[in-house]
């Protein structure tokens, strides 16, 4: 494997910008690939078996590309999808957003005896309990609040902010239960959350802290990079992914979709604070219904502009 060559980013649609986002910010110099399912999304509200034959596929496309390293950057497709995906793929370099979120939320709770770490996530990711699970790996006295929060991934992909009062109505609504419960740390386990951070910290106070999954998951993907000797250029820093005064980016970033690329271009402007290259067309429209056979899929997901 080349320094030279490309991280590659996955995620049902445009969630998993935050963690392009936050790569660009510790990993500047590196060309990035970024695949947004756009066809597809929401995940959250899919079963195992799809989501994991989604996932699939997109990683047949991106394989050619011959990504150094492969991010899931989606809470759903890790927790459901990631186990299969890693095994079937042995000779790719692949990781996700939960450990990483996990590891963050273990430490923040310090040296509590018992401490209460809430998630926010969708239905899938809470069903799957994978948070709860990677978190009592590493804690083996601690409370999991688990919350499903379905309305906020559609909310964000509609172009609404922490400032629309729905937001803030959803935000109380799903919050106040874990707010009653006393949680010290809170785990934004969707990758489209961070976008909502400040109205979060304003329900939840400033004794709760965040943690923002999509950075956790850019310093995990620095790290690896790092130990094996593939980091086109030093990271900016591992522990602070919002410096300022640091000059811009210089590293690529190539999009695909699987629909709507005018309207994936402008609302990625709002996650990446950047206006970006019309994505590149992947049209799902041409494979046939689900199977599981990957190798239609493949010659069906080919750039068609």
């Amino acid at each position: 494997m080349n320094p030279s060559n490309p991280i590659a980013v996955l995620d049902s649609g445009l969630g998993g910008l935050t963690v392009v986002s936050a790569l660009r910010a510790v990993l500047p110099d590196e060309d990035l690939v970024y695949f947004g399912d756009t066809a597809h999304l929401p995940y959250g509200n899919k079963s195992p078996a799809v989501v994991c034959r989604f996932v699939r596929r997109i990683v047949e496309f991106l394989e050619p590309m011959k990504p150094k390293h492969l991010v899931i950057a989606c809470n759903t497709a890790t927790a459901l999808a990631m186990p299969e995906i890693v095994a079937e793929f042995p000779h790719l370099s692949i990781s996700g957003v939960i450990d990483p979120g996990a590891r963050a939320a273990v430490a923040a709770a310090g040296t509590r005896r018992l401490p209460s770490i809430g998630v926010i996530a969708t239905e899938a990711t809470v069903r799957s309990r994978a948070y709860e699970h990677a978190i009592l790996r590493r804690r083996n006295f601690a409370r999991v609040l688990l919350r499903p929060t379905p309305l906020l991934v559609p909310l964000i992909e509609e172009g609404r902010t922490g400032a629309d009062p729905l937001v803030e109505s959803a935000l109380r609504q799903y919050l106040q239960s874990l707010i009653l419960r006393k949680i010290d740390v809170l785990v934004l386990g969707c990758t489209h959350y961070p976008l909502l951070k400040n109205a979060i910290a304003k329900v939840t106070g400033p004794r709760v802290q965040l943690i923002d999954s999509a950075e956790q998951c850019a310093q995990d993907v620095a790290r690896r990079l790092d130990r094996k000797g593939l980091l086109r250029s030093p990271a900016r820093s591992l522990n602070d992914t919002t410096l300022t005064g640091e000059p811009a980016a210089s590293g690529s970033l190539r999009t695909y979709v699987t629909d709507d690329p005018d309207r994936f271009a402008q609302l990625a402007a709002r996650f990446l604070g950047m206006e970006i290259e019309r994505p590149i067309f992947v049209d799902p429209m041409n494979a046939p219904e689900i199977t599981e056979d990957p190798v239609i899929w493949t010659d069906a997901l080919r750039p068609t502009g």
